[in-house]
């Protein structure tokens, strides 16, 4: 590995913390799920810490036992557009679903944050076959697996045919001559296909960044393929170096099929950490968080995301054989990582709750800045990752802490930027800027010869 890399790392933020109950401890502000106010906050701290992004998750169903968690969630581009007033360079990275919105609109949406944010935009692409979505789309069910993807894949790519649409240099402010655009430089789209039907052109010009920072998440064999494909900032989740390694290794080899090189693609697995200043503090956090656990909660999203009723086995007891993982059509590659999890470490359903409470499948760890910092670099130096999402189980604190701690440790290896690179989110990633379809036709059709 070149020994002048450095981490790409990334802010998973939401309202309370990634530990399932963190609203409960006394730091936690649950009253303000809905303010501005945090998040700005947040966002400033991360900014302020040189993190590559902020990045937000979505859903569009309720989902979950409101009885027990902070789940109320605000709308993502809402949230990143306000953000981008108040903040200079940092990413903001919105999770959208391919399942259950439109190219147009998508495509639209992310032109128009990318445009208000300087070319800060990332699109986190994911499909939803989660829960009872479907029925808030008027749907009977959820879409297959395999009919997901199919439908992700066409719909990036009609994405990018929309901001294509304008060429760079469309327009032209020619005020003596009346010009506002060269008409001959903005194009119909003209999609028709069984899944979706687009005349375009897109209603506003081209991005600044090309098209805005393309990330996935997904770690199935489809969503591997996905990623390979398409995808330039690879969200993941993996327990342990090797299994990280095998998933590093294996979606670099995938991507030259698609004439890309290795290093338009960035892999970024998620760590839900927690930070002391010593290592007795760090576990003092961490079973203030364990304490706050409430195992009808643990039990009843188990059940659901492993499909065994868990309510009526013991605590302490084994987990109970689960299904095959073929037969899984939510999120299976997560479903795959807890069964592998449960197999190899004998898990009991309270050590399974326990884990899960705080990194839904991501790697958890606890320790000193010194401890984190190892950690992260054993992973980062032996072909793991590109870099990180860091999920704190608790926030605000759990930022404050890693900012405070870890950042300047990981600098101080020489690990981590201390500046910005560049304005835009792939100037700071180290991504290129993709050249405009409709342009590189154009000059093909009169025989220039690109380089």
């Amino acid at each position: 590995m070149n020994r002048n890399r450095q981490m790409i790392l990334n802010f998973f933020m939401n309202s309370t913390g990634f530990h399932e109950t963190a609203w409960r401890l006394p730091s936690a502000e649950p009253e303000g799920v809905t303010s501005f106010s945090l998040y700005k906050k947040m966002a400033l701290i991360a900014e302020q810490a040189k993190f590559h992004t902020v990045f937000l998750a979505d859903a569009y169903e309720l989902g979950e036992n409101m009885k027990h968690q902070a789940l109320s969630r605000l709308e993502p581009y809402t949230l990143l557009s306000a953000l981008a007033g108040v903040t200079e360079r940092i990413g903001l990275v919105a999770t959208v679903s391919t399942s259950y919105t439109e190219p147009y609109h998508t495509a639209r949406l992310f032109a128009s944050l990318d445009h208000l944010s300087g070319g800060r935009a990332g699109w986190n692409i994911v499909t939803t076959g989660i829960g009872n979505t479907h029925l808030n789309f008027g749907r009977k069910e959820n879409y297959e697996h395999n009919e997901r993807y199919q439908r992700a894949l066409e719909f990036v790519q009609l994405a990018t045919k929309l901001w294509d649409s304008w060429e760079d240099d469309a327009l032209k402010f020619d005020k003596a001559q009346g010009l506002y655009a060269d008409v001959e430089r903005i194009h119909a789209v003209r999609h028709q296909s069984e899944i979706f039907s687009v005349e375009g052109p897109l209603n506003l010009p081209r991005p600044p960044q090309g098209y805005p920072v393309l990330a996935q998440a997904g770690s199935s064999e489809d969503g591997k393929e996905l990623a390979a494909r398409i995808g330039e900032l690879i969200y993941t989740a993996q327990q342990t170096l090797a299994d990280a390694q095998a998933f590093y290794t294996d979606v670099k080899s995938r991507v030259e099929k698609y004439g890309r090189h290795p290093d338009d693609v960035k892999i970024v697995p998620g760590i839900s950490v927690v930070v002391g200043a010593t290592e007795s503090e760090a576990k003092e956090k961490e079973a203030e968080l364990r304490e706050s656990i409430i195992p009808e909660l643990g039990l009843y999203r188990l059940s659901k995301r492993l499909k065994v009723d868990l309510s009526s086995y013991p605590l302490d007891g084994p987990v109970p054989e689960l299904p095959d993982p073929a037969t899984i059509n939510e999120n299976r590659s997560r479903f795959e990582l807890m069964k592998n999890m449960i197999e190899s470490e004998n898990l009991t359903i309270r050590q399974l709750i326990e884990r899960v409470s705080g990194g839904n499948g991501h790697r958890t760890f606890a320790g000193t800045a010194e401890q984190v910092a190892d950690e992260l670099e054993e992973w980062f130096t032996n072909g793991a990752c590109d870099g990180f999402v860091i999920r704190p189980q608790a926030l605000p604190s759990g930022l404050e802490d890693f900012a405070k701690l870890v950042i300047p440790e990981l600098q101080r290896r020489g690990l981590f930027h201390k500046e910005y690179r560049g304005n835009t989110l792939r100037e700071n990633l180290g991504l290129a800027r993709p050249a405009n379809s409709f342009a590189v036709q154009s000059q093909r059709n009169k025989g220039v010869q690109l380089i």
